[in-house]
């Protein structure tokens, strides 16, 4: 697949219109009903029980049988679509960011303006070429560890010796207690100590969220946006020692930058780590050998826990916390099967990719070994997506999960009545974060 290409070529594999209709109602309708920016519980829930996922994989993969690697083009009026089905393509439009794929679609574009506007996700040429080195640099996104590393995991212990205090007083650990500890970890680490308890300011990021669910379609609360980002304005400027808000405040940042407009991603993007987190924490209750592993690193004391953020990264892969990765075509692009024409929607279904059971052996097992082992993003394993859009905050949401997921392993929790997860079967498409539940030792 060339970069680009200026004039139009023959056309994409076409998709018939009974296929279109298939795809988006066994794909796209249960991932828009259990939710793209905010999970809905009841709908996930309900997708583990009705195996929807898995029948969505299904339906890639037969698409994929049927028309070859693709790119395929779904017909969709006003607004067509080119599916990627092979990893090559992926991995090849992911680099080709952000021309002549965008990262800012016009679906990201609709749902995010409910809470960040003016966020790199859908910034344009110039407001990116000032806020992606501005990310990066605040999140240390080269690097494994951050510096503030040592504090943030120090606070990541407290919170974690708060949370099996709890479990242990209520008989089980719960998602309902995980979350809050989460937060309570997050906004720490974000903002201070300070910031501990002020529930208010997440609760109003996931009420704009819960809006951005329905893009377009839901009025944009304004004056909601306003009193959060007041409250977001009073833990910046605050600027405490030890936090990412001090990092910020110490940050040059050039007009256009819009340093506060950035963090309301960084809080949304913490979401799908505590997710991935709690799940890893059961599977590695369900796998001994893979546990064991896990136990002598943490008693070994490195730093950066490498085998624990495979274990996180694998989880990520059998279960990803952003299924769809989203670009538009700038301009006209050439690749093997014809043209991608100018704002065409390209749609990279991670579930296919990392479950396409015809290229990985490890498609439905728990495998964290991949991941120590070069590039598996070559491989279509994308869980942060790739690219220069990858997730400036990969490493920090990594020594968050890592760290916390290694505390609660040395605390001896162990899941109770989970089936199916074992490591002699094929894990499930869906594992729902919302009903586990751990005993305490």
């Amino acid at each position: 697949m060339p970069a680009h290409a200026t004039t139009r070529s023959s056309s994409l594999p076409r998709a018939s219109l009974r296929e279109t209709l298939t795809f988006l109602s066994g794909v796209v309708l249960p991932l828009l009903g259990k939710g793209v920016i905010l999970r809905r519980p009841p709908a996930v829930d309900l997708a583990q029980r009705l195996k929807l996922d898995k029948r969505a994989v299904g339906i890639v993969q037969r698409l994929r049988d049927r028309h070859g690697p693709g790119p395929l083009l779904l017909p969709v009026p006003l607004h067509p679509y080119a599916l990627v089905l092979s990893a090559d393509h992926a991995s090849r439009i992911l680099a080709a960011a952000p021309t002549p794929f965008t990262p800012a679609s016009d679906e990201k574009r609709s749902a995010l303006n409910h809470f960040e506007p003016h966020g790199l996700l859908i910034s344009g040429e110039r407001g990116r070429a000032l806020r992606r080195p501005f990310n990066e640099a605040v999140l240390e996104t080269p690097c494994p560890l951050h510096h503030l590393a040592p504090r943030f995991i120090a606070v990541v212990e407290e919170e974690a010796a708060a949370l099996a205090d709890e479990a242990k007083a209520a008989g089980e650990l719960d998602w309902p207690r995980f979350a809050a500890a989460w937060w309570r970890m997050g906004r720490r680490v974000m903002f201070g100590d300070e910031a501990r308890e002020d529930h208010a300011l997440t609760d109003m990021l996931a009420r704009l969220r819960a809006d951005a669910n329905w893009a377009f379609l839901f009025p944009r609360r304004r004056r909601l946006r306003a009193r959060f980002e007041e409250r977001l304005a009073t833990h910046l400027d605050r600027a405490e020692p030890g936090s990412i808000a001090e990092v910020i405040a110490r940050m040059p940042a050039q007009p256009g930058t819009d340093p506060l407009h950035q963090v309301p991603q960084w809080l949304f993007a913490l979401d799908g780590p505590a997710r991935a987190t709690f799940r890893t924490l059961a599977v590695l209750g369900t796998h001994p050998v893979a546990r064991d592993r896990a136990m002598q690193e943490i008693a070994d004391g490195k730093p950066d826990l490498p085998y624990l953020r495979a274990c996180i990264l694998d989880t990520l892969r059998l279960w990803p916390t952003t299924p769809v990765i989203l670009r538009q075509a700038t301009e006209d692009v050439a690749c093997e099967g014809g043209t991608i024409a100018r704002g065409t929607g390209v749609i990279i279904y991670a579930p296919f990719l990392h479950r396409d059971a015809a290229r990985l052996p490890q498609a439905d097992r728990f495998a964290p070994e991949p991941w120590l082992e070069g590039t598996p993003e070559r491989a279509g394993l994308v869980p942060f997506s790739d690219g220069p859009a990858r997730c400036p905050g990969r490493h920090l949401a990594l020594t968050l999960s890592s760290a916390l997921l290694a505390a609660l392993l040395r605390r001896g929790f162990a899941p109770k009545d989970l089936e199916g997860v074992g490591p002699d079967q094929p894990l499930p498409a869906t594992l729902s974060a919302y009903g586990l539940r751990f005993s305490p030792r």
